[in-house]
């Protein structure tokens, strides 16, 4: 099959109607008649779904559903922007999602509909083909994981939906369905994988960056780890959220279920985590641009600035800025070198200098090359050398937390207009690797019997430690107890892969998604304040002097007879008591009142909305 550019999709050759409509019969050229005679014609149509369908592209934040305050006024969205909406990453303006501002004229139209409307039409009509072979299976894998992609797509954000799988005829009276079930959406998404698993062809590279066999057992393991630890924690909280019909054995099941298509892979032995030097090696995987045969990506977006394809996360960031920046809940949360978590003394002591806490040679190696030490070079030829956070500068060059991101930057690009071209980045945008196969095993298996299933959970997170020349996972010397670390009274094996999912995807921009299905926002969210590095009391303080003014470009934890204050990315003076996410209403979406309207008000409203 050729290899395609997954930015280069054929034009859709549907039209879409402007309104909800659920599932409205298909406008267009193509009718059942004639259409989809031949695996040529049925590829063409599927290359539409690719773009639509990627967790991360260069437009939009991950899993982002609804108008944030913050990105209608310029923030950067996309690859390196996607945790933005969660904990590990600030910009200068509250996330209205975390700060429990979402409102109901915020909820957008459900446009996953018009795609899974098109891709019951392709299924419905595929019968017209009378082509039989490994064309004709891949076709018929791609249709239902697409349909998957985009029905998991609405259950992250709305919960329970209407499962559609014919045509409609365009009238009322069908459309008035009921929403299913969130057991009966998580089945049904689980059922379209498993055929498409049954179809999809094997591949041993991500060459021709189609989908294929692995490909859709990775996103199989992520949907019924995601639904199990749903049900589980949302259960344990008594949230509105959770299915009340779920019993142990149900969520037993979707984790077992993680846990054996991820096997599957495993077993396979095709793909492993990519190696090099463990300084280097993690931060290098993100700015591959061709990475057709890198043994850990298993499926991957392309980008050619040459030919206008491309984004603009180096002109952002390759000065430290871009109006963002990670917090110190993510940094603090990196291991020391030996394997131990990052507390008391040492912390504190780590950082008076800055730069100190970031070194490879006092913590996991994967931070220095996700947040930017100094000395670090950010463009090519050593033209530009990260010294300090641009803490003061403006616009996109300012960062907001005193930890400027490094991750995704092509800060040795030799293709000249990536530096400050605006769409000419070219970092490539990995949508499923082998490390997030070994973390949805790991934590599945954590979930299920940490105790029973420990050597286990080593030996498939040792790859990722291996990599970056960490010492293997312990779980009593990693057990982080101190009374401030959130999960300090976790489970010690569920807490230690949550914290390795946490280091090994930081700013992949999974992390909501994450805390969403743990139902973690009352500690993780609520009454928090995000905060950076160390100012007052550290060696920033003296380099900025009289250039940083509180109040004016810089806000800070604290008053200012304390001895030690901490960076806030944003003013925060109507913020006093911090996020105020509201745990009864904001882990789903609101549905617009149209859309409840036009299903004759079988749909009603989500929780609290």
């Amino acid at each position: 099959m050729k290899r395609i550019y997954l930015s280069m999709v054929s034009l859709c050759l549907l039209g879409l109607c402007s309104c909800f409509d659920m599932d409205k019969y298909p406008e267009g050229e193509l009718s059942s008649v004639n259409s989809f005679t031949s695996t040529t014609e049925i590829t063409k149509y599927l290359n539409q779904f690719y773009e639509s369908t990627l967790k991360i592209n260069d437009k939009d934040v991950a899993n982002s559903a609804i108008k944030e305050q913050s990105n209608s006024i310029g923030n950067p969205t996309g690859i390196a922007f996607g945790d933005l909406n969660s904990d590990n990453m600030q910009s200068n303006v509250i996330d209205t999602r975390l700060a429990g501002e979402t409102t109901l004229s915020s909820a957008v139209e459900l446009t996953e509909y018009k795609h899974i409307r098109s891709l019951n039409f392709l299924i419905n009509n595929l019968d017209n083909c009378e082509e039989i072979g490994p064309e004709m299976e891949q076709c018929i894998g791609e249709a239902y994981f697409f349909r998957a992609c985009y029905y998991y797509r609405l259950f992250v954000n709305y919960g329970e939906v209407t499962w559609l799988t014919k045509v409609l005829d365009p009238i009322q009276e069908q459309m008035e369905r009921p929403r299913n079930s969130r057991l009966e959406v998580a089945d049904s998404i689980l059922a379209d994988l498993d055929i498409a698993i049954e179809h999809l062809n094997t591949q041993t590279n991500s060459s021709t960056m189609r989908v294929h066999k692995d490909v859709a057992r990775a996103l199989k393991s992520e949907v019924a780890l995601f639904e199990g630890t749903w049900e589980k924690y949302h259960r344990a909280k008594n949230t509105p959220f959770y299915d009340k019909k779920v019993t142990d054995e149900k969520i037993n099941s979707y984790l077992r279920q993680a846990a054996d298509a991820a096997k599957d892979v495993i077993d396979e032995g095709v793909w492993n985590i990519s190696k090099g030097n463990p300084n280097t090696a993690y931060r290098d995987l993100f700015i591959t641009l061709d990475l057709s045969h890198n043994p850990e990506v298993l499926w991957w977006k392309k980008y050619d600035a040459a030919n206008n394809i491309g984004h603009s996360v180096t002109r952002y960031l390759n000065k430290g800025g871009g109006t963002c920046g990670a917090s110190a809940s993510l940094v603090d949360d990196y291991l020391t070198k030996e394997g131990k978590p990052f507390v008391g003394s040492e912390r504190d002591k780590a950082k008076v200098m800055y730069g100190d806490e970031l070194s490879p040679d006092l913590r996991d190696p994967r931070l220095s090359q996700t947040i930017c030490m100094p000395g670090q070079d950010l463009r090519p030829n050593g033209e530009f050398v990260f010294k300090l956070p641009p803490l003061n500068e403006e616009s996109r060059n300012q960062n907001t937390t005193g930890y400027s991101i490094l991750k995704y930057v092509e800060y040795n690009t030799t293709y000249i207009p990536t530096i400050d071209g605006e769409g000419k980045s070219q970092a490539p945008a990995i949508q499923f690797r082998y490390a997030d196969i070994l973390l949805n095993y790991a934590e599945a298996l954590a979930e299920l019997d940490g105790a029973a299933n420990a050597s286990k959970i080593k030996e498939a997170l040792r790859p990722l430690r291996e990599r970056v020349g960490m010492p293997e996972m312990d779980f009593d010397r990693e057990f982080n107890t101190d009374p401030d670390y959130p999960f300090n009274k976790l489970d010690k094996y569920i807490q230690a892969v949550r914290r390795e999912r946490r280091i090994e995807k930081a700013l992949e921009g999974s992390r909501l998604q994450d805390i969403l299905r743990w139902a973690a926002a009352d500690i993780l969210i609520i009454g928090k304040t995000p905060t950076g590095a160390l100012f007052k009391g550290s060696s920033l303080e003296t380099a900025y002097g009289e250039s940083l003014q509180e109040g004016e470009n810089l806000f800070l934890t604290g008053t200012p007879s304390d001895s030690k204050r901490y960076i806030i990315p944003f003013n925060n003076k109507h913020y006093p008591n911090g996020w105020q996410f509201n745990p009864e209403r904001d882990y789903l979406l609101p549905i617009q009142p149209r859309m409840l309207s036009l299903t004759g008000n079988q749909w009603v409203q989500n929780p609290g909305w």
